[in-house]
C-alpha cells in the first residue's frame, strides 16, 4: 500500500516497515522527532521525512482507507457509538448560542460607542 521506488530518481527508499514502526513509536510515545532512537528505526530526519511526504500526498488517508474497508469487510468494526455529554463538552464560544445583551455587558463588553454624553468630573 506504501508507494514504491519505481521511476523514482535518487536514493531507493529502506525498509519501509522500520520507517512505519518509527513513526508508530514516535506518535505512541510523544516524544519529539529527534529523540527517535536510531538503533531501532534509522536516522530521524528520514522518518519524519517519509511521515511528511506520506502525510501530503495522501498515502496516509488511502492505508487508512483500505484498512477499514478490508476491516468492515470482514465484520472486525463496530460502528455503534455513545457519546457521553459529560465528556464532550464544548466551550461557552463554541456553542454558536446568545445570551440576552443585559447579561453579557451589552455595549461595553462589546466596546461599542452608544452616544451617550459621559457626565464629566466635577472639578474643585
Amino acid at each position: 500500500m506504501l508507494p514504491s521506488n519505481v521511476g523514482r530518481r535518487g536514493r531507493p527508499f529502506g525498509d519501509n516497515r522500520r520507517v512505519v514502526d518509527g513513526i508508530v513509536y514516535r506518535y505512541r510515545t510523544g516524544i519529539p522527532w529527534r529523540d527517535l532512537p536510531r538503533e531501532e528505526f534509522g536516522p530521524w530526519k528520514t522518518v519524519w521525512k517519509r511521515h511528511r511526504r506520506y502525510a501530503g500526498d495522501g498515502t496516509w488517508d488511502r492505508v487508512l482507507a483500505r484498512l477499514l474497508s478490508h476491516a468492515d469487510a470482514i465484520g472486525q468494526i463496530d460502528w455503534n457509538v455513545s457519546v457521553d455529554a459529560t465528556i464532550s463538552r464544548a466551550h461557552q464560544h463554541g456553542t454558536n448560542t446568545s445570551r440576552p445583551e443585559q447579561d453579557t455587558g451589552g455595549d461595553v463588553e462589546l466596546h461599542a460607542d452608544t452616544g451617550r454624553v459621559r457626565p464629566q468630573p466635577a472639578r474643585g
